[in-house]
């Protein structure tokens, strides 16, 4: 218990980010094993979300031990930015070539391939959510797990219908590039001791700035309509 009381905020970044980017996954999970039926539909979806998460927390945890080496930090900081401008900017082209399958087996081998190549984003974001504390970065992923595999379509539903919550999602992903930026060692070592909060603010605005400029050149509006 004292673990959580004292690691509340950190946890909740790294919930929020888990299913916030995990949007694609839950498509993922439901194209792999839309052809399967009754209880074979629920355990494809079960192994095959448990499966992709015991992958990411051990990519996770990977990249987690390297957020220590002089520019791995930045350059991680200035990937998560890409990360949280592509959130803002809708792409429908993946997911389309998922095949669906007739046996449990094949849809969980299907579901963990497919995950382990798009959570590139989630394995950097809790990384640097958990500032490299691998209990965090587990405990975090396990109480991510029943929300993921339960909770997304209903998620997705909100998410269209309050599209602020997208923002608000970026804008955290923002924060969190502009925190493990100034803390990178290649960094201080460069310019010095940046300050925290207003460098942290500067990455969620630009992030906000940078995804609604994008968005405008796309044709796309506030609530992800087209013009």
């Amino acid at each position: 218990m004292e673990f959580i009381t004292d690691n509340f905020t950190a946890i909740l970044k790294i919930i929020w980010i888990n299913i916030l980017l995990s949007g694609d996954n839950a498509v993922v999970i439901a194209l792999a094993c839309r052809s399967l039926s009754g209880k074979q539909r629920t355990m494809g979806v079960v192994l095959g979300a448990g499966a992709a998460i015991l992958l990411r927390i051990i990519f996770t945890l990977m990249t987690a031990q390297l957020m220590g080496t002089p520019w791995i930090k930045a350059a991680g900081s200035l990937l998560l930015f890409w990360i949280a401008i592509k959130l803002l900017v809708p792409d429908d082209s993946h997911g389309d070539n998922i095949k669906a399958h007739d046996t449990v087996w094949k849809a969980v081998q299907t579901v963990a391939i497919a995950d382990v190549v798009m959570s590139l984003d989630n394995v950097i974001a809790i990384a640097a959510a958990a500032k490299g504390s691998m209990p965090l970065i587990i405990f975090g992923l396990v109480v991510s797990v029943p929300l993921v595999v339960f909770g997304s379509t209903l998620l997705l539903k909100v998410i269209d219908r309050f599209p602020i919550l997208v923002w608000a999602g970026a804008a955290l992903l923002g924060w969190v590039a502009g925190e493990i930026f100034v803390e990178d060692a290649g960094v201080i070592g460069l310019i010095g001791t940046l300050p925290h909060i207003p460098v942290a603010a500067a990455g969620a605005a630009f992030v906000v700035a940078a995804g609604y400029l994008l968005r405008r050149r796309h044709g796309i509006g506030f609530d992800g309509a087209r013009d």
